[in-house]
């Protein structure tokens, strides 16, 4: 089996354009993925979305727009730093910067498909389409179909947003080139190869999406709706790592969940120390000071991971599944992470006002979902209600027609729901069980 080839990977045509874009002074077309992304409505949403804590009123705590720009941030250093060391084998015409903006441009676009109130929106969906009262709904569906909707999965949802939803709807997209999307596809392969965790990043609705994008980059295919990771995702993933293993802490201690001592001994192992010119902020706010601790620490990680990803290529560009790079650093930072997610799981995570928000939100979506799927369902019957008109009517331009398949019905009430921010979703369901604010 012939290895990946960085020509290929690094392919800069794209998914759904009618021609080739003209080149610009100083532009690369990387950097419009970077700008289609950044200006799209559904990067806006995600700063009114859940990163971990839903619908809080402190704007220090992470949402996922800011989430997204600082793994963007972690991200373009990696891939500029990945470059550097690579430029022997990269083509000519590639530039270390064209490495990081591609990471960066994915790690804009890694949650763009997230549902309201984050995770806990991807298990709500996943659960109602579950429950035995729905299953005349998906009695008609393929048993693909029916899995990608039991399966409801935010990264799936993210490559059928940049590809079907945003600019040029259900005609590319937002074209963005293949060596970004390919950047973005953290499981490329279908439900049929979910596993247990349910993990995947393309619905039947984008299959055909995802064969043009590995074949065109030339993934190495595992199986017939499976390929090989794209070497830069685990980039990618290293810098949502590093991000949300850190910055939840950041947000615990913004909450009170954690103590400041708790938060800054973790950052100091990671960083193996402090930076030199710590002392001076003895007298500074905690924010400020675990501000130093967190950017030294990532300074720690980011080399770490370039050293990991470089001693690793070969074997990337052969497909082999080598793990997360986190794994692969030295101790300290391996350890400092995998000690910062557990400190997260157990004492964030598990804190009763988020649990008691999640809850919340299974009965926000259930109520939505309640509505407009069971009018999506009735839409090629004989006498469509007048509720059901109005229902549909609220998706817009994008309303189902009731010629589709039921699939693809559903896929684009989904899309409306799962384009919703938190407080909207809230607001809508709200509405819809008669609770209306007359303010």
């Amino acid at each position: 089996m012939s290895p990946m080839q960085w020509t290929q990977l690094l392919d800069p045509q794209r998914l759904g354009a009618p021609r080739r874009s003209a080149s610009e002074p100083a532009r690369s077309p990387f950097h419009k993925d970077h700008d289609r992304i950044i200006f799209s409505g559904s990067f806006r949403r995600l700063g009114r979305k859940t990163q971990v804590h839903p619908l809080v009123r402190n704007d220090h705590i992470h949402t996922r727009l800011t989430h997204s720009l600082e793994v963007a941030c972690v991200g373009r250093s990696l891939g500029m730093r990945v470059g550097d060391s690579l430029r022997q084998v990269l083509p000519a015409w590639a530039h270390p910067a064209d490495l990081g903006v591609i990471v960066q441009a994915a790690c804009l676009a890694h949650d763009i498909g997230n549902p309201p109130f984050g995770h806990a929106g991807e298990y709500a969906i996943r659960d109602w389409f579950g429950q035995p009262e729905q299953a005349h709904l998906l009695a008609p569906l393929t048993e693909l179909e029916r899995q990608d909707l039991l399966t409801f999965e935010g990264n799936a949802q993210g490559l059928r947003v940049v590809t079907q939803v945003e600019y040029n709807q259900f005609d590319g997209g937002m074209r963005l080139t293949y060596a970004t999307l390919g950047a973005m596809l953290k499981y490329p392969w279908t439900v049929a190869d979910a596993g247990s965790k349910g993990k995947f990043s393309a619905y039947q609705s984008e299959a055909g999406f995802l064969q043009e994008i590995a074949q065109r980059l030339g993934l190495i295919q595992l199986d017939t709706w499976r390929w090989a990771r794209h070497p830069l995702v685990y980039l990618v993933e290293a810098a949502d790592d590093i991000c949300y293993a850190l910055l939840d802490l950041e947000d615990g201690l913004e909450m009170e969940i954690l103590s400041f001592n708790e938060v800054a001994e973790l950052l100091i192992s990671i960083g193996e120390g402090a930076p030199a010119d710590y002392t001076r902020l003895a007298s500074a706010s905690r924010r400020r000071r675990i501000a130093a601790l967190r950017g030294h620490a990532m300074e720690k990680m980011i080399d770490a991971v370039t050293l990991a990803f470089t001693q690793q290529q070969q074997a990337l560009l052969a497909g082999e599944p080598i793990g997360d790079l986190i794994d692969l650093c030295p101790a300290p930072v391996a350890e400092g992470i995998h000690q910062a997610k557990r400190l997260a799981r157990e004492r964030i995570f598990q804190n009763q006002r988020k649990a008691k928000m999640e809850i919340g939100a299974f009965t926000t979506l259930g109520t939505l979902l309640d509505t407009f799927m069971s009018a999506c369902f009735a839409l090629d019957g004989p006498n469509l209600s007048y509720k059901n008109q109005r229902v549909l009517a609220l998706i817009g331009e994008n309303i189902p027609d009731a010629s589709w398949p039921l699939y693809q019905r559903y896929r684009r009430a989904l899309d409306y729901i799962g384009g919703m921010t938190d407080q909207y979703a809230v607001d809508v369901a709200q509405e819809m069980s008669g609770r209306i604010d007359h303010r």
